[in-house]
This record gives structure tokens, sequence and C-alpha cells, in this order.
């Protein structure tokens, strides 16, 4: 294993997604997010690591603490119980009756954080429970802290209704209808944050990074349900910072979509140019604070540096700033 990370880093990680639901809102029959006063698309956190989350357990074989499992009789398991599957002591289950609340929670504890990567990555809290009257919990913040995703643009909704395959009861002559809402195109900005100091806490190592950056890139691209089929990934920056306790922040604000066309009519990537200039002026001003920059982009994406048609690599070598295209 690696060793654990010793530098902050700051992430942009843009992707888009087109007649597909980004983030359905349960509260509000599954219609995809929208900020009413502003028009723009909003996904949450908690979406961008369950996409991580289940691209690194089904693709990676890493172990992921939050997600669902169910026993014989088809009932979820509750945290309490999911904290006590790391109950093991060299390969055996240790017998909480036998052991005090105190060294219940550090075997748990050191268990967790060695076998499951989400933890490393997001944080956990675990309700341990001993007896009924005997509890506690274990908390982790998480290094690596998403805001919510916006698009860069306006978005519209499209409801449409269809008919089901089956009759909606027994005898019935027709069959049950359905309705749901889907985006035409959105262009989805994520802002992130690696906090080099928390991560001595969980352990987070360079390796961990790696999978993550891979979860954030192929996870996308393994959207593949009804509702999110059609998300792609379309850039990925992390910006290494070498001054300690530092970082720019606020860059998804520094990114800005230029296009001909209103933003309801807007339906492929092709469509729109993104102009990095503010950034990259943030990034000239910042450089003798900044390691080194990693990036991966789809070739599809057309940028725009003072006005002007550029490539990314091009405009950060112009800026003197060292760079690394990222390989998924």
């Amino acid at each position: 294993m690696s060793d654990v990370i010793s530098n902050r880093s700051e992430l942009l990680f843009l992707y888009d997604a087109k007649d597909s639901n980004p983030n359905g809102d349960p509260l509000d029959e599954n219609k995809p997010r929208i900020d009413e006063e502003t028009g723009i698309n909003l996904v949450t956190d908690v979406r961008l690591k369950r996409t991580i989350r289940d691209y690194l357990y089904r693709y990676k074989e890493q172990e992921i603490f939050v997600r669902e499992i169910e026993d014989d009789e088809g009932h979820i398991q509750d945290a309490k119980l999911r904290a006590e599957d790391f109950l093991q002591e060299n390969g055996k289950v240790v017998d909480k009756k036998d052991i005090s609340l105190a060294e219940m929670k550090k075997i748990i504890d050191e268990n967790v954080l060695k076998d499951c990567i989400d933890v490393r990555l997001f944080g956990v809290t675990l309700p341990i429970e001993k007896e009924t009257n005997k509890s506690s919990s274990i908390t982790h913040t998480g290094p690596v802290q998403f805001k919510i995703g916006r698009s860069l643009h306006k978005v519209f909704t499209k409801h449409f209704k269809g008919t089901g395959a089956f009759a909606s009861k027994k005898g019935a002559s027709q069959k049950t209808f359905r309705e749901e809402d889907f985006l035409p195109y959105s262009l989805i900005c994520f802002y992130g944050i690696i906090n080099e100091n928390v991560a001595k806490e969980t352990r987070l190592t360079e390796d961990d990074i790696k999978l993550l950056l891979d979860g954030m890139w192929n996870g996308t691209k393994s959207l593949i349900s009804r509702s999110k089929v059609g998300q792609v990934p379309r850039l990925i920056l992390k910006i290494n910072y070498k001054k300690e306790n530092y970082h720019i922040g606020d860059l998804n604000n520094m990114l800005k979509l230029d296009s001909n066309i209103p933003d309801d009519e807007i339906r492929d990537v092709s469509q729109i140019n993104l102009d990095i200039s503010q950034l990259i002026s943030a990034f000239s001003k910042n450089i003798e604070t900044i390691d080194n920059v990693e990036y991966c982009i789809d070739d599809r994406v057309k940028l725009l540096f003072d006005g002007k048609e550029t490539t990314l690599s091009e405009c950060l070598n112009n800026n003197k700033l060292s760079i690394k295209e990222l390989k998924f």
C-alpha cells in the first residue's frame, strides 16, 4: 500500500447527461433536481459518492462499508449490524459478550479503516452497541468532500407518459400508464477538496486517490440503468499544492459556458465551448503554491482561453504549470 497523502488537492469534475435523470428527488416524484430560481440542475454529493462506491465495489473488488446488504429473509442490514461485520480478529469473529465496549470499538474501527476504501475517502459515523444500555459511536470526517454539483447552464425538464408492459390488476383489459421526467441535456460541474490533515486520521493513501479518480470517470461511464444511461465524463482536473494548508478555492465558479444558442436548445457537448480563462488566470497567480495539475479531458470538449480556441495541455504549459495526463 502507498503512503498516506501529504499534500492538499482540489478537484473539478465535469460530466454531461443526455436524455436522462442525473439525480431524482424522491420527495418530488423523482423528478430531476432543479433550482427553481435559477433553472440550474442540482446533483447531490451523495449521488456522486454512490457512483464511486458502486464502481469500486463491482469492478475494482474494493470493500465498501455503505452498501445495501440483505439477510436470508430479505431484511436490510442496519448500521449497527454492518459495523459488527468488522468485529473480527485474525480472521475469526469476536463475540461482543467477551469484550468491553471500548475493545469492541477499537477492533471495529481498526478493521473498517483497513478494509473499507469509502470510509478512508468519505468518512463515516458508526453506531456501536454492546448491550441495550451500553452503546457508543465512531466518527471519522472524510478527507474527500464534494460540494453539490451544478449545471453550467439552465436546464429544462421534459415530461412524457407511456404504457407499461402489464395490466394494472388481474382481469384488467388495459395496461398501466407510466410517467417520467428527464433532462434533454445538462453539463454538470462538481468541486471537491482533498484535505491532507484529515487524511492522516483515515489513513487515506495515494492509491486510494487513484481509485477515487477512476471511480469518478469510469463510474460515471458505467451508469447504465434506464434513468442514468447517457452520462459521459468530460473533464477531471486535480490541482496538487505544495504550500502547506493552502488551496485556491471556488474553482467551479471560474468555468464559464460559451454558446451561440439558447440554453433550452443545447443537446450536445459539440454545441458549446468551455471558457477556462478565469481558471487559468487563478492558476497563474498561484503558481508558486501549485506542485502540478493532473487532468483527463474528453476529445469532444472545446476550450476557450482569452476568446481563442485552445487545448488544455497547451494552455497549462504556456502558463508554466507542471502537468500530468491521467489515463483511465
